[in-house]
């Protein structure tokens, strides 16, 4: 029936109590002001003799939103979304209008793959992947003559 809204009195310091609001962030270590732009991915990782089997939780992501790439020795999987929503009433007036971008990263040391093997796949917001493995060469110590 009516709106209640808080009186303030006279000796409130409404910028105080804006920088008090503030402090929860400034009390976070450094590192931490930069967690909220590119988040991990949930994984799971089996291993065969023959090839390691990679899943990763990607739901509502298109393939065309993920990259995945083997570089230096690095797995790379990396998935981006932008969305962009506005609405409008019958004058076309913006009555809201919001905006996301997110991006999700994962890398992944692997050594003696088979990189032109690796397939992908995008199943039900989970990517598939199956790295192949290459035979490793048996080293034997040897005995180095000196001239």
């Amino acid at each position: 029936m009516f709106n209640l809204v808080t009186y303030r009195k006279r000796n409130d310091v409404p910028l105080g109590d804006m920088l008090s609001s503030f402090t929860p962030i400034f009390e976070r270590p450094f590192g931490a002001l930069t967690t909220g732009r590119t988040r991990s991915l949930s994984t799971d990782i089996r291993e065969t003799e023959g090839a390691y089997f990679i899943e990763a939780e990607l739901p509502g992501f298109a393939k065309e939103d993920i990259k995945v790439t083997y570089e230096d020795g690095y797995l790379t999987i990396r998935a981006e979304r932008k969305v962009s929503e506005e609405a409008k009433d019958d004058q076309d007036r913006v009555l809201r209008s919001e905006r996301y971008h997110g991006q999700y990263m994962r890398r992944f040391y692997a050594d003696n793959i088979d990189e032109d093997r690796i397939a992908a796949k995008l199943e039900n917001g989970v990517l598939k992947l199956e790295v192949p493995k290459v035979a490793e060469a048996v080293k034997q110590a040897r005995q180095i003559d000196i001239q």
